[in-house]
């Protein structure tokens, strides 16, 4: 457990398909929809997020799930993927916790389980509507990429990515 300006944070390995991460991926659905006018269209299952080809984690607030995020493992392709990607996806806190430090807190576990996987890179794609998103990966390191997946064409995506510092094999 983790502590957060004087409340007790868990964060757990939920999957994407249990309940609490399909109620918080509907309402990063519907802030997106309020930001861009529509919800993300990416692809996304469950098993995408199954070790160990990803992992999805939710952090709790005093036993009430407030955020969201998990990573999915990436194969090369010829808009800037790399093989050893891992894919940030559904990062999410919701309003009522927001500056407590758990989009931070859900990032660096993120990062870490990604990297004891095996993963050298961890990417992501945002938007320019989402400045506050911006600013914390910019300040935990993270730099502008190559647009990649199904907006990398659009005008107000923004994709980041952030190398992984090797991790011990693991047995």
């Amino acid at each position: 457990m983790e502590s957060t300006t004087q409340s007790t944070v868990e964060i757990r390995v939920t999957g994407y398909g249990h309940p609490d991460a399909q109620r918080l991926s509907a309402e990063v659905q519907e802030e997106y929809v309020r930001r861009y006018g529509e919800g993300d269209l990416t692809a996304m299952h469950p098993d995408h997020f199954e070790p160990p080809a990803g992992l999805f984690l939710i952090a709790y607030l005093e036993g009430e799930p407030v955020a969201s995020g998990g990573w999915r493992a990436k194969k090369a392709d010829p808009h800037g993927l790399r093989d050893g990607d891992a894919e940030l996806k559904r990062m999410f806190v919701v309003p009522s916790a927001r500056g407590r430090g758990l989009a931070r807190a859900l990032l660096r576990r993120l990062e870490e389980t990604a990297a004891l996987a095996g993963h050298t890179r961890v990417v992501l794609e945002t938007g320019t509507e989402q400045p506050e998103a911006i600013a914390l990966y910019a300040s935990e390191g993270y730099a502008d990429i190559q647009k990649f997946g199904i907006y990398r064409e659009h005008p107000q995506s923004v994709c980041m990515g952030k190398a992984l510092p090797a991790s011990p094999v693991r047995a």
